[in-house]
Formats: structure tokens, C-alpha cells, sequence
């Protein structure tokens, strides 16, 4: 039989292999606890950034287009022929140089044979008045010989029926008076007449000559030597077509967002996509003030000086506007937003680590950041990339965005 210490041995080894087996597994169960809880007392960490708040113009790009500041279609009011032609597409004019001239043969028959007439109706004045002359004369006839009537017959010299039909002739002079000076009237208003006829044709052949309204540059040119032109056709094609480009009209449409901002006054810098590197400075001089219902545009117009005659009508370019704001406004950037059933909305943190859902509204998207008028406040603390965990009153163990602190400044925005 075996000896018994060999079982003693035996059931030892066995005992302190049991206890080995069961603190090992004491152990890692309680190194198991540990984690589960460290893992649900953790806080999560979140990168932040601060909200930065912007009080400066907002920088505004918006496309436009050159337009002349006056232009004028030139039409003919006299119909003839021409006979000179001093301009051709590109001429440069000062105010009253000479375009063309117009042969015009019967208006200026029109014009003598108005003339002529004129000496008619004067003539017939004349006559006029001589005879009123005339009529005054026969009514201090009939008045005298009446009076020589009236003596006579107290006297039993004169029957009373001459006395009656000298006394009916005065009455009839008198009423020749009358007429011959209505007659002077009538003489006196067709001399007025015939005057403004004659002023109408002398100034319709000043037509003859078409002057240019404005210093300018001819840019359409419709009528060569040899050409008939007929006054009055309003339908018709313009003979020239003149712009004035000394000071140039650009034409903005700006968004209804800023256009509370635009006053006049406003500088605006031009810049054209064929000419790089060049930058044309003009002022806001005018808008429509209201906003256009189709569109919500405001239409404004930018006086750019162009002296020295660089720039162009009908040309596309880009116009920058500083606008003021009317109220300073927070510009985050665009990986603070979360979009989930409650709205829009970014994860702001307090000075007690805890999250504060805050709603946003968006008023300008720069594509990496954007701007917002309500939300959060300039210096906010603001979470970047939230987890889809996060939720509101949660607390967070805050770590700086490594990028620096602030959140980026809005770009120049390109509006097409």
C-alpha cells in the first residue's frame, strides 16, 4: 500500500491549485468592475472652439454690368437726303459737333413760301388799320352833319326825317368802327400765326444740321451718304447712337440679406475678369429702393469715373461692396452644426463643462464656416465635431481645438 503522505502531497498540490485557479479569477473579475466602471464615470472628450463675433462690413461680391451714364438715340427731324456725314462707330464727339447734314429742299420751300405769307398777312394788317383810320373819319362826318342837322331844324330850316337818317347814318359808322378794328384783331392774331409757323420751320431746318447732345463716342451708326431719313418716324431705326462713357453706370442686383446695409455714398471696387490685377474704385449713387418681387433684389448702380476711357458699356464684372452691418453677428465653423429631428443646432459649453444645446439661425453658408444672427454669443465655447452621443446637460472633459482658438473668418462670398 502506498504511504499516506503521498496523498497528503497529493491533495496539497490540489488545494493550492484550487486557490491559485480562484484568486486568478478574483482578480481579473475585479479588474473587469474596475473598467466597467471607469468606463461609465468617464466623460467624454470634445474638441472646442470660440465663437467669434464679427461688427465689420460684410464683403459682399455680386456680379454686374457697365452701362454708359447717358445714352441717346439719335433720330432725324427733317426729311431729306444726306448730303454729309462727319462721324462713323468709334468717333469721339463734344456736345454740338456736327454728325451729319440734312438736304432737306421742301422744307426749306416750305420755309420761304411761309415767309411769303407772312408778308401777306402784314399787308392785310395795314389795311386793317387803315381802315379803322377810314371808319373814324366817316363817324366824325356823320356826327358833324347830325349836329348841323339838329341846329337846322330847331331852326325850321332841316325836316325831322333828315335828322333821323343822319342820326342812323352815325349809327352805322360807328358800327363800321367796330368792325374795321375787329378786323385789325383778326389781322394782328394771323400775323402771330403766320410768325409761328415760321419759327416751327426755322427750327425744324435747324434739323438739318444733327448736332451730338453730349460729349460722348458714337457706338451705332445706321445712315452713309446718299441716305433718306424721314422725320417723325419714332418706329423707325435711330440714325447714330451716342454714349456718354466718361463716367460709367455699373448694375448691381443685391440680395434682400444685405441689402438693408446699401446707402448711397457706399464704395465699391470693380474688377473685370480680362484685365487681372486691376481694381476700379466707384461709389453707390443711386438704387431702386425697392426690392424687385421676382427676384427680392435690390437694383443698385455704381458710378465709376472712366476719364481715361479703360473700361467699357456692356461689360460682365465683379463688384465688392463693404456693407455695414446693422448688427454684429457670430461666424463658427461649419463642423459645430447638428442636424437631428429637433433642428439646427450646435453644442455650446458653460463654465461648469456642461453641454447647452443651442438652436442657430443661419445667414450666411461660407462653405467652411458660416455665419448665424442668432445662437450663440461672441466667446462662447463651442464644441467641434460632436459625437452623435452627446446630449444636452451631459458634461465633457473640454480639449482645445489643436488648430488654434477661433473660429475662421468668412471668406468673400461669390453671389452668381
Amino acid at each position: 500500500m502506498p504511504s499516506r503522505w503521498i496523498f497528503v502531497g497529493v491533495a496539497v498540490v490540489l488545494a493550492l491549485a484550487l486557490a491559485w485557479g480562484a484568486y486568478g479569477h478574483w482578480q481579473k473579475d475585479a479588474a473587469a468592475t474596475a473598467t466597467q466602471d471607469r468606463q461609465a464615470n468617464a466623460l467624454p472628450k470634445v474638441r472646442t472652439v470660440a465663437a467669434k463675433a464679427e461688427d465689420g462690413p460684410i464683403d459682399l461680391t455680386l456680379p454686374g454690368e457697365t452701362q454708359p451714364f447717358a445714352t441717346a438715340a439719335i433720330f432725324a427731324r427733317a426729311t431729306g437726303y444726306i448730303t454729309e456725314r462727319r462721324v462713323d462707330i468709334g468717333s469721339r464727339v463734344k456736345k454740338g459737333d456736327l454728325l451729319v447734314h440734312i438736304s432737306a429742299p421742301d422744307l426749306d420751300q416750305q420755309l420761304a413760301q411761309a415767309v411769303a405769307t407772312l408778308g401777306q398777312v402784314d399787308a392785310a394788317l395795314l389795311q386793317a388799320q387803315a381802315n379803322v383810320s377810314q371808319s373814324e373819319a366817316n363817324l366824325n362826318l356823320a356826327k358833324v352833319n347830325l349836329q348841323r342837322a339838329q341846329a337846322l331844324v330847331g331852326q325850321g330850316f332841316e325836316t325831322l326825317q333828315n335828322r333821323d337818317q343822319l342820326q342812323a347814318n352815325q349809327v352805322a359808322q360807328g358800327a363800321n368802327l367796330d368792325a374795321s378794328r375787329a378786323g385789325v384783331k383778326v389781322a394782328q392774331a394771323n400775323v402771330k400765326a403766320q410768325q409761328a409757323t415760321i419759327d416751327r420751320l426755322k427750327a425744324l431746318t435747324g434739323f438739318e444740321d444733327v448736332r451730338a447732345p453730349f460729349d460722348g463716342v458714337v457706338t451705332v451708326r445706321n445712315v452713309d451718304l446718299g441716305t433718306l431719313v424721314n422725320a417723325d418716324t419714332a418706329t423707325g431705326t435711330p440714325m447714330f447712337t451716342v454714349d456718354e462713357d466718361d463716367v460709367l453706370r455699373v448694375l448691381v442686383q443685391v440680395p434682400q440679406n444685405a441689402a438693408l446695409g446699401v446707402r448711397d455714398g457706399l464704395q465699391a471696387k470693380i474688377t473685370v475678369p480680362q484685365m487681372p490685377g486691376r481694381t476700379f474704385v466707384g461709389t453707390v449713387s443711386r438704387s431702386s429702393s425697392a426690392l424687385q418681387s421676382s427676384a427680392r433684389t435690390l437694383t443698385v448702380e455704381v458710378d465709376v469715373p472712366n476719364e481715361a476711357g479703360v473700361l467699357r458699356s456692356g461689360l460682365f464684372t465683379y463688384v465688392t461692396l463693404d456693407i455695414p452691418r446693422t448688427h454684429p453677428d457670430v461666424v463658427l465653423p461649419s463642423e459645430t452644426l447638428i442636424f437631428d429631428q429637433a433642428g439646427t443646432h450646435v453644442a455650446v459649453v458653460g463654465d461648469d463643462d456642461k453641454v447647452r444645446m443651442v438652436p442657430v439661425t443661419i445667414k450666411r453658408d461660407f462653405g467652411t464656416a458660416f455665419e448665424i444672427d442668432q445662437g450663440p454669443k461672441g466667446g462662447d465655447t463651442v464644441v467641434l465635431s460632436p459625437p452623435a452621443s452627446l446630449r444636452d446637460g451631459a458634461k465633457v472633459a473640454v480639449q482645445r481645438d489643436d488648430a488654434g482658438g477661433g473660429a475662421p473668418g468668412p471668406e468673400k462670398v461669390s453671389e452668381k
